[in-house]
């Protein structure tokens, strides 16, 4: 755990030496954020996947190229799932080409039964990770971006996975037109993932139908297996209803929100 705290120490120390180079009194603070119902919550990850009714809470709260992202999933019971704390930082931000880099701990819940003289009892143990990524995104025009995108990851204890690597190659899709009330968003993504000695490919796409100038959206998403030995299922589906947030705060003599 100390080892866990001083390397956050670290990175935010560095993250906020970076952000003092670029941030001005015009930058604005920004506060967005995604929370979604969703009927089977699955992870980036398939073998972490819940499997069953979750709500997902996705946040960003920063100002110019820095932000902390926390993501906090739980089931509909009421159960932790994950949670995770990104910091991230625009490395890059330009018109046709954007690399942001982050790094988060995280905390994945599993429910444990044990049975003690003859009693069983459910007991709800966490699993820490930390882990670092890359995202490099060509766009192509306003609607149309292609990119890669890189996660590495280390379970901080030795009966988890100790070393984890995931590399996807991605189209993205966004804000494409469906009539005069209505906009898609459409991401296909084939990705290479390492678990320890283990290795496995799949495919996975997420689809989001929006009403424009309206804050509810709907989400799918899709993950097959192509091939791996990886334990997981080798499909997995989800339909998901999104509550969206987008807010932006300009300082002049005090936060004002627009």
């Amino acid at each position: 755990m100390k080892k866990t705290i001083t390397f956050f120490s670290f990175l935010l120390f560095t993250l906020s030496s970076f952000a003092q180079t670029i941030d001005t009194t015009q930058t604005p603070s920004f506060f967005r954020g995604q929370i979604t119902a969703t009927n089977n919550g699955i992870s980036l990850i398939p073998n972490f996947s819940l499997n069953k009714p979750a709500a997902l809470f996705d946040l960003s709260v920063g100002k110019g190229r820095l932000s902390f992202d926390p993501m906090f999933r739980f089931g509909l019971d009421g159960k932790p799932w994950t949670f995770i704390f990104w910091f991230r930082y625009k490395l890059v931000d330009q018109r046709k080409f954007s690399l942001g880099i982050g790094a988060h701990p995280s905390f994945l819940f599993r429910t444990e039964t044990t049975t003690i003289a003859g009693i069983s009892k459910e007991t709800l143990t966490s699993q820490r990770y930390v882990a670092w990524e890359a995202s490099p995104t060509y766009r192509l025009n306003k609607n149309v971006a292609l990119g890669f995108y890189y996660i590495g990851s280390h379970g901080l204890t030795r009966d988890l996975l100790q070393l984890s690597n995931f590399v996807a190659a991605r189209a993205i899709f966004t804000n494409l037109k469906l009539g005069s009330h209505f906009n898609y968003s459409f991401s296909p993504q084939v990705y290479f993932l390492q678990q320890d000695k283990l290795t496995g490919t799949y495919w996975n796409a997420s689809f989001g139908l929006a009403k424009n100038h309206f804050p509810l959206t709907f989400s799918a998403i899709i993950s097959q297996k192509i091939q791996s030995e990886i334990p997981g299922k080798d499909f997995l589906w989800s339909l998901g209803l999104v509550y969206n947030i987008n807010n932006t705060y300009f300082k002049t003599s005090a936060l004002t929100r627009h």
